[in-house]
Formats: C-alpha cells, sequence, structure tokens
C-alpha cells in the first residue's frame, strides 16, 4: 500500500439542502476542467437516483486547473430530472457529449390510476435494493411503509445524448438512443472516441442492471447504430462501465459487478465488435474510471467502501492485462462511511492529477464531491 501523502485535497460544492454525489470529470478541448454530478434536494434518509425523482444533473467548470469553479448549472435544462449519473465525452473536434439516463416518474394516486396501462414499478418493488443495500444504513425505516419514503412510482425512461458545440457551456440539441433489445441503458463514465473516428458509448441494462453493451456512433454523437452486447454472466450483475482505447483498434472495458463485489475486465481486439469473456479483477472497490497516464502506464481509480472508507488507484504496465495492487495507492482514507466514491482522475495543466469524487466530509453529513491533487506521475509508481 502506497500512501499519497502529500496529496492536497479541497471542496468543490457541497449545500447543506442538497444531496450531491456522483461526479464526473473531463478536460474540454479549451483547457477547461468540467465536472458533472447528481443532485437533490436533501431528506433525512439517503436516497441516490434510481429511487427519487428530483435528481438533475448539474454542471461545473474550472478555467485555472481546479483552483476555483463556476456556480453548478443544471443540464441539458431544468424541464429535465429524474436522472441516473451522467458521462461526458471531450471529443477531438472540440464538441462535448452528454450522455444521461431519464427515468418517468408519476405520482402514485395517477400511477396506480394507470397500473396495467404501460410498465410501472411501484415503491414495494423498486425500493427492495435500497433496504437491502450495504451501501446505507437503513434499519431506523425498515418499519416504516415504503410509500411513505417514497410516495411515488417509476416508469420505464430514454437515454439521451446532448451535444454542446461551445465546450460545454451549453447543450443545445439531444438525440435518443434507441436501446432495443434492452430495456435502457445507463451510463457514467461517457463515451471513448476511437482512433478510427468512432464513438463507443459503454452503458448498462437498466433498470436490470446486469448486462452491459456498447452503442456506436459514426458521425459524432447524432445517430447511433444498435447495441452489442458485451458482458453477461450467472452470477454477475455487471454494470457502471469504464472504457479505453490501449491501442489502435484494442480495448480494455472495466465492469462493476454487484454479483461479486469485485471489479471484471473484458477486452476487444476488433475495435469493440466482439469481446472476451469476463475475468475477474484482484480489485474490490468500485466502480471505477480508467486513464492512460502520459508514460504509458494505466491508472484504475475507484472507490473503497471498507475500513478505512476512501478512494484507491492501482497502476498497470501492460494495458491492464496485470495490476500493481501490492503497491495500492491510497489517495484518500478516513471519510465517514461508505457512502462515497466515482472517482475520475484526469491529468493536470502542470503534469500532476487531480481526481474528483464525494463522500461524507465535515460533519458526516454533508456528502460533497471533493478535489484531489494527487502526486506527480512518477511519485505514483511508489
Amino acid at each position: 500500500m502506497i500512501d499519497a501523502t502529500d496529496a492536497k485535497h479541497s471542496v468543490l460544492y457541497k449545500d447543506v439542502h442538497s444531496y450531491c454525489a456522483h461526479p464526473h470529470v473531463v478536460r474540454a478541448g479549451d483547457g477547461d476542467l468540467l465536472v458533472v454530478f447528481n443532485r437533490a434536494p436533501r431528506r433525512p434518509f439517503i436516497l441516490h437516483p434510481p429511487e427519487d425523482p428530483q435528481f438533475q444533473n448539474v454542471l461545473m467548470r474550472s478555467s485555472d486547473d481546479g483552483a476555483s469553479w463556476s456556480v453548478p448549472e443544471v443540464v441539458p435544462s431544468y424541464d429535465v430530472q429524474g436522472t441516473e449519473c451522467a458521462g461526458l465525452t471531450a471529443l477531438r473536434n472540440g464538441s462535448i457529449l452528454l450522455n444521461q439516463w431519464r427515468f418517468r416518474w408519476l405520482p402514485l394516486g395517477l400511477a396506480r390510476r394507470l397500473a396495467g396501462t404501460m410498465p410501472l414499478d411501484f415503491p414495494d418493488r423498486f425500493m427492495r435494493g435500497w433496504l437491502s443495500s450495504p451501501e446505507h444504513d437503513t434499519d431506523t425505516y425498515r418499519g416504516v411503509p415504503v410509500e411513505q419514503l417514497a410516495p411515488w412510482a417509476r416508469g420505464q425512461g430514454e437515454s439521451l445524448v446532448h451535444l454542446s458545440d461551445d465546450h460545454g457551456v451549453s447543450f443545445a440539441r439531444s438525440v435518443r438512443i434507441d436501446t432495443a433489445p434492452f430495456s435502457g441503458g445507463y451510463g457514467m463514465r461517457g463515451a471513448c472516441e476511437l482512433a478510427n473516428g468512432d464513438i463507443l458509448l459503454p452503458l448498462s441494462d437498466i433498470p436490470n442492471w446486469r448486462v452491459v453493451f456498447t452503442v456506436r456512433s459514426r458521425d459524432g454523437g447524432l445517430t447511433w447504430q444498435p447495441p452489442v452486447k458485451v458482458a453477461e454472466q450467472a452470477g454477475s450483475e455487471f454494470e457502471e462501465p469504464t472504457l479505453i482505447e490501449t491501442e489502435p483498434g484494442r480495448l480494455l472495458m472495466v465492469l462493476r459487478d454487484n454479483g461479486t463485489r469485485m471489479l471484471h475486465a473484458v477486452t476487444s481486439d476488433d475495435a469493440g465488435l466482439t469481446w472476451s469473456p469476463p475475468r475477474r479483477l484482484p480489485v474490490a472497490g468500485y466502480p471505477a474510471h480508467l486513464l492512460a497516464l502520459p508514460d504509458g502506464r494505466l491508472l484504475l481509480t475507484y472507490g473503497w467502501r471498507q475500513p478505512d472508507y476512501g478512494i484507491r488507484a492501482v497502476l498497470s504496465n501492460d494495458a491492464g492485462k496485470t495490476w500493481d495492487t501490492d503497491r495500492t495507492i491510497r489517495i484518500r482514507a478516513g471519510l465517514a462511511g461508505k457512502n462515497l466514491g466515482y472517482p475520475t482522475t484526469v491529468v493536470g495543466s502542470e503534469g500532476g492529477l487531480l481526481t474528483v469524487y464525494y463522500g461524507e466530509v465535515g460533519d458526516g453529513v454533508i456528502p460533497a464531491p471533493i478535489s484531489f491533487d494527487s502526486l506527480g506521475l512518477s511519485g505514483s509508481r511508489g
């Protein structure tokens, strides 16, 4: 284990009236850093996007490499809510893509009236996962009727990509992705622009959260080809993929697995047309983010939801075939609990690393995205 003892930590954003979580950071073509994350009104208990219709995706930007940040703005517009975690993609032509999954939500009275006319999940169904999740402390609420905790019903939704031609200042055009035969497509790490110009967006089947697939665009995100299944296996519940091209046509994808609680990897040697069977990695954290470092190594950053709660990373010298878990990098430890993670990392303008994540800080009740200015690249070797 290597401790990032010279790391600098700072809070990007927190709000006593809002629950904020699940950030994703990219560097835009103009050099600015963009961070998108989830925000919803604070409740006495923690709900995440699959259980709460009031989540919106908000975006902040920094023009000084993370020293200061703009006020968050809802993206793409204020009439879009009920969203899952979003992903950003900075394309080589300067465009920014924002991918979103948006549920349809109904008040219980209307949902009961419409029951049988459309697919609907009521709180007795979609709150089962919340009540049994090891990520939440739910004992206090086990005797409370679920309709009091979540007085709404969840319908089907849509996968959307929003396009920006001004480095993420605005998203003026939206495209709906057809994810059939899958019920929906949710992804929170953005797409990968391949060497051949294709854009490959990895998604997980929502609300089943067991199968990962990709959709492909060859025109900058304006149209998308039918899905290609990437990973599915008995005993695993794959979701929240992160994708990188290690060399032209060769791809590495790392998957969260809620079945085994271990990260898994799949690879492709034909630009994502076919994929290898899932391979279990010796990493118990999740979800993950992949970054190619300037020296050729890969950095895998992930949330560590076990004592001592925090953020960790591992390095690979062979394009993800093996990972140096003996020298795991402990980026942050001692957060207030297991409600944390979703780290993403970018290379700083002066060669350091900037990792953005969320966690409970201060009094232990203010979850917020936090920035971490890490070791230099040479120091990361340990």
